[in-house]
């Protein structure tokens, strides 16, 4: 098993500084014991114009046998194995005991460490590398001189592919299922050059002379850093490197889905995956013990608490909805009155609001949307999806994504939540999701609810000028509120309605509003924005607001329809805020 690298310099920058990279001496030949075999780095050529190093694996076939895989039984194995254990393969062809090689001979190499000229890791140089044969099996999924373009020109690679013959002597005997392939690049850094090989050798091969454990994803994951995540196939990278092992797979994808996410928002990864917090409630204003959105000393669900409700228990009081049982109720409501019947909910946490949708027949698809993906697992445990009957299952489909970007599976609903969502974002962000959701997508119908600011001086326990979450980027009045959703509107054809979520208070309204968007006309073209800035949230005086009179925007009117007293929700004296409760 062979394999060359090479590289071009002058005077000024010999090619020699190939050794130093390498940590390899041009002037010497090494040997490296691997679990294996024997590898040995050699220079068939070293000056200052002109470079090579060449790495060659000896495989000992009894070895192979002994330590690996080599009977060719369960997943992952060879398919030469089951033909032969003793004469295959595997000690000619590039495959993943060629990467193995390459992380035990030129791990130093791969990190990128160079202590002796730390200023050439970081730098590109022109690279040539040679393999003269590698398996290319395609098992469905296009192989040959195709696939290896496939992988390795996104990667900034000039390819030289070719299909090896069987025999070259008889050539209507076909081609084998080998390729030679050179690959030449001016802008490749050597150490991300190897990690590439490491991941995409066995990729080609489409198998490990290992057993494929968990800690694959991660090994995967650190060699793919600053590539795999945008690579057009890494669906098939993964698939492949991970011998097609599924619960492995879609770790691994649903981590380089959030990698890739927050190298575009230019975010950590843990920024990003924030939808479940591990916080102690009294970091989010909440009384230790108490259940989320309900006043300390509230009752959870009836009864006296005391005894095991003996003769002698006090008379079991009504319970009152908590702030969130009322916001998904108005959210309902709203959904039935537009005669909905697929439902995107955007941003869906932990699955509250699907569950409510799940208990009413009239909802026949639900999409669960959500860039977190301990988020998604807590709604799949939640809900219980794969102990549902399967139609009812059938109803259900959770995805991951950011809702500011456009995406395809959110089109063709015909209505789309945004429960408390809106207020996570960066306000320059906000006019990517508004083209996303209400340009793109542009369901018949939209609810978005989100705090009012105003009501926050009613909480007692939240210190004045904070918000009622640590990740609330803004929390809006409801003028504020209002002229949002009148500009959305005007901007993307649609009418609106503003309610009241919760007990109404005069002074400062309810401490939810809900804005109900329903198609109206068509929009004018509307470009997809960018770095659009929205202004920031003003302040109002808690003590003089009032509920303003309903408003019109032209093409799309804006109505706030006044509190009457058959507000099923009456006035209360709430001491904590909403935060850190459930959607």
């Amino acid at each position: 098993m062979f394999m060359s690298i090479s590289t071009t310099g002058s005077a000024e920058d010999p090619a020699t500084d190939l050794g130093f990279l390498l940590h390899k001496h041009p002037g010497k030949v090494q040997r490296f014991t691997t679990s294996h075999g024997e590898a040995h780095v050699f220079y068939p050529e070293a000056g200052d114009e002109a470079c090579t190093a060449a790495l060659l694996l000896d495989i000992d076939p009894v070895a192979l046998v002994r330590k690996g895989r080599g009977d060719g039984r369960g997943r992952g194995g060879s398919p030469d194995f089951a033909l032969a254990q003793y004469v295959n393969d595997r000690p000619y062809a590039a495959s993943s005991l060629l990467a193995v090689a390459l992380r035990t001979v030129f791990r130093s190499a791969m990190k990128g460490a160079c202590p002796a000229r730390p200023e050439l890791p970081g730098r590109a140089r022109p690279l040539r590398i040679e393999l003269p044969a590698v398996p290319a099996n395609g098992a469905g999924e296009g192989g040959g001189p195709a696939m290896v373009a496939r992988l390795f020109e996104p990667l900034g690679w000039r390819v030289e592919a070719t299909t090896i013959p069987l025999d070259e002597a008889f050539p209507e005997w076909g081609d084998s299922r080998y390729v030679r392939i050179g690959l030449a690049s001016d802008t490749v850094r050597l150490a991300d050059a190897l990690q590439q090989l490491y991941v995409l050798l066995p990729v080609l091969d489409g198998a490990k002379h290992y057993w494929v454990a968990p800690d694959e994803v991660d090994k995967l994951l650190a060699a793919g850093e600053g590539w795999l995540a945008a690579h057009p196939e890494r669906g098939l990278i993964t698939r492949r490197y991970l011998a097609r092992r599924w619960s492995l797979t879609r770790a691994a994808m649903e981590r380089l889905e959030l990698a890739r996410l927050a190298e575009a928002d230019d975010r950590e990864v843990e920024e990003i995956d924030n939808a479940v917090d591990d916080r102690p409630a009294e970091e989010f204003g909440q009384e230790p013990g108490q259940v989320a959105g309900r006043e300390p000393g509230e009752p959870d669900g009836g009864g006296s608490g005391e005894g095991d409700g003996g003769a002698h228990a006090e008379p079991e009081l009504p319970r009152v909805p908590s702030l969130a049982e009322q916001r998904r109720t108005a959210i309902l409501d709203a959904l039935r009155e537009t005669g909905a019947a697929r439902v995107a909910d955007l941003g869906c946490g932990q699955g509250e609001l699907i569950g409510a949708l799940l208990k009413d027949a009239r909802f026949t698809e639900i999409l669960g949307v959500d860039v977190s993906v301990r988020a998604l697992r807590a709604a799949n445990r939640k809900l219980r999806l794969e102990r549902l009957p399967e139609r009812q299952a059938a109803r259900v489909t959770l995805a991951q994504g950011a809702l500011t970007y456009t995406d395809a599976r959110l089109k063709g609903y015909d209505a789309a939540v945004l429960c408390e969502v809106i207020e996570h974002l960066d306000l320059p962000r906000l006019p990517a999701l508004e083209y996303a959701v209400f340009g793109a997508a542009r369901p018949r119908a939209v609810v978005v609810t989100t705090p009012n600011a105003e009501y926050n001086v009613r909480w007692e326990t939240l210190p004045a000028g904070s918000v009622r979450h640590a990740d609330h980027r803004f929390e809006w009045s409801r003028a504020e509120f209002r002229a949002w959703a009148g500009k959305v509107a005007a901007a993307y054809g649609y009418t609106v309605v503003l309610r009241p979520v919760g007990p109404y208070d005069e002074e400062v309204g309810a401490p939810t509003q809900l804005a109900l968007f329903t198609t109206a006309t068509e929009p004018a073209p509307v470009a997809q924005p960018t770095t659009t800035t929205e202004p920031e949230p003003t302040t109002v005086d808690p003590t003089t607001a009032t509920e303003p009179e309903p408003t019109t925007v032209d093409p799309a009117p804006v109505t706030e329809p006044e509190p009457t007293a058959t507000d099923p929700t009456p006035a209360t004296d709430p001491t904590t805020p909403e935060g850190g409760e459930p959607r």
